[in-house]
């Protein structure tokens, strides 16, 4: 990787330097090469660039559909002032940073995607004797080859990582009036005493103690301060319970994007069978096409081959994959837009599942289909998100009550002061999905597992069942047996669509996809 301190120069220091001993230790980062200083490397590498903005600017697609959120943001909190920051750069070990990703509230209301605007901050000003608010975009704009960001500053300077947009650009890009980020503290803190502000916490820590100490200067109660921030976050959260058409098509693509990645994992299964380490050959598999075709990955995937399977967040991926097992793939690709898939498969290795396995796979995908069921019933009636949870779960228990493995009957372990069959299947059955994998998180109960199921909601059916080999309650047919389906649903006026509804799925359907990879 190329040294980010500097350009490189001779590694004696000038008389009159300080020696990189006598440095403070934050420093010392550029001791390894040095910037050249003289006036004559400065004015020629000031020369000589073609500083032109970008022709043509075309509004982003998103732009179309950010300002009816941004609209719904501002009738929540009139005459307030509302900021929503992208967040920073993340420091992955010593001076190297993790590929920058905006907090989701940020990309949903401004419509920027990949890594796009770190630093940046999303400001809604409430207009004077008015309900209504007006946005300001405050970024780092471009900065010419004259200064000396351009050429040494390797977090932003263009020689280092690339142009970044001009005002104007930016302002056509997004339909937002935008500002130069030097000025936004001050816009954000001016007349506390006598405007309110929220701010999305936990994204960007520097705005939010500049924002914290302007409050304290003013006297504001923190503790009430900080709970209306809470209050906005929830409401972001919220916001994103149901998809507009751009996210529905952007979830889609995703979605598109993550079965080209499942097609690969197929056909490298036979290279897994041979590698020391074939779970991650798996794992390699899945990234090359979430990688090529999207901005990559939504989240760690899950690459887990015989009782890897049984751990429910198996991501460490250094496991062998062995003739006979089942490989358990929980994946999702992130598109370019930001929004995430989310599938599992479990893949028999050698194409055919045996007895048990099969067994095992087909009641998940009962209880899989039973789940469908109850969410597309909205139609006939109200169901509640967590009703489809219970679903699947009542097949779940009738088959473990079936299999001799429940200490009680299924009635009375579906019973609150039951849930044994849990001890198979401690996650939930559904998520919400979008921009996060987990996406609404901070929505209140009563939105969220309480809600009602409404048409524009995206959102996961994953049942599973996990024997691990360890459980000495299990006969040892089952021990180290994993499997979970998991697929991408939108909800509809007429029921519900499958979005994956292009991934085989049915035990026939898997076998005959694994054994044309082979």
């Amino acid at each position: 990787m190329t040294d980010s301190s500097t350009p490189a120069a001779s590694q004696t220091a000038p008389e009159g330097t300080t020696s990189p001993d006598d440095q403070d230790l934050s420093q010392r980062v550029n001791t390894r090469s040095r910037r050249p200083q003289s006036k004559a490397f400065r004015e020629f590498v000031a020369s000589g660039w073609d500083h032109r903005p970008a022709a043509d600017v075309t509004p982003l697609e998103s732009a179309a559909w950010t300002p009816a959120r941004r609209a719904a943001l501002s009738a929540q909190f009139p005459g307030e002032r509302l900021v929503v920051p992208a967040g920073t750069y993340k420091q992955r070990s010593n001076d190297t940073d993790y590929r920058f990703r905006a907090h989701s509230a940020f990309v949903h209301l401004t419509g920027l995607d990949q890594d796009q605007e770190p630093d940046s901050v999303l400001v809604l000003e409430p207009v004077p004797d008015s309900t209504e608010h007006e946005a300001t975009f405050y970024f780092r704009p471009r900065a010419g080859s004259d200064t000396e960001e351009f050429f040494s500053d390797s977090t932003y300077g263009e020689y280092w990582v690339g142009p970044r947009a001009e005002l104007e650009t930016m302002e056509t890009l997004i339909g937002v009036r935008c500002e130069n980020i030097a000025v936004a503290a001050d816009a954000i803190t001016k007349d506390l005493g006598s405007t309110s502000v929220r701010l999305l916490r936990g994204v960007d820590l520097a705005l939010e103690a500049q924002v914290d100490t302007a409050r304290t200067q003013v006297q504001a109660d923190l503790d009430a301060s900080h709970a209306g921030d809470d209050e906005m976050a929830q409401f972001l959260s919220e916001l994103r319970l149901v998809k507009d058409d751009h996210e529905i098509a952007q979830m889609r693509r995703a979605v598109e994007i993550t079965r080209a990645g499942f097609d690969n994992v197929v056909a490298a299964l036979p290279k897994a069978l041979t590698h020391h380490r074939g779970e991650r050959v798996v794992e390699t598999a899945f990234e090359l096409a979430a990688r090529t075709e999207g901005y990559g990955l939504g989240y760690d995937t899950i690459a887990a081959s015989g009782n890897h399977a049984c751990t429910l967040h198996w991501i460490k991926n250094d496991g062998v994959v062995r003739e006979g097992d089942l490989i358990l793939v929980d994946a999702g690709a992130e598109a370019d837009s930001l929004y995430t898939a989310d599938i599992t498969r479990t893949l028999p290795v050698s194409g055919t599942f045996t007895e048990i396995q099969a067994k095992i796979y087909d009641a998940v995908l009962e209880a899989s289909d039973a789940a469908f069921a109850k969410a597309a019933s909205h139609v006939d009636g109200p169901v509640r998100f967590g009703e489809i949870h219970d679903a699947a779960m009542e097949v779940i228990a009738r088959h473990l009550e079936e299999w001799g493995l429940l200490p009680v009957s299924a009635a009375q372990s579906l019973s609150p002061e039951g849930q044994q069959h849990r001890r198979w299947m401690v996650h939930g059955t559904s998520h919400h999905l979008g921009l996060d994998v987990h996406d609404c998180a901070q929505a209140r109960a009563e939105m969220y597992l309480d809600g009602l199921v409404e048409p524009g909601m995206v959102f996961t059916i994953e049942p599973g069942l996990y024997f691990k080999d360890e459980d000495l309650l299990l006969p040892e047919e089952f021990r180290g047996i994993g499997v979970r389906i998991e697929d991408d649903v939108l909800v509809t006026d007429t029921g519900v669509e499958n979005l994956s509804a292009d991934f085989p799925r049915t035990r026939a359907e898997v076998e005959a996809w694994v054994q044309q990879g082979r």
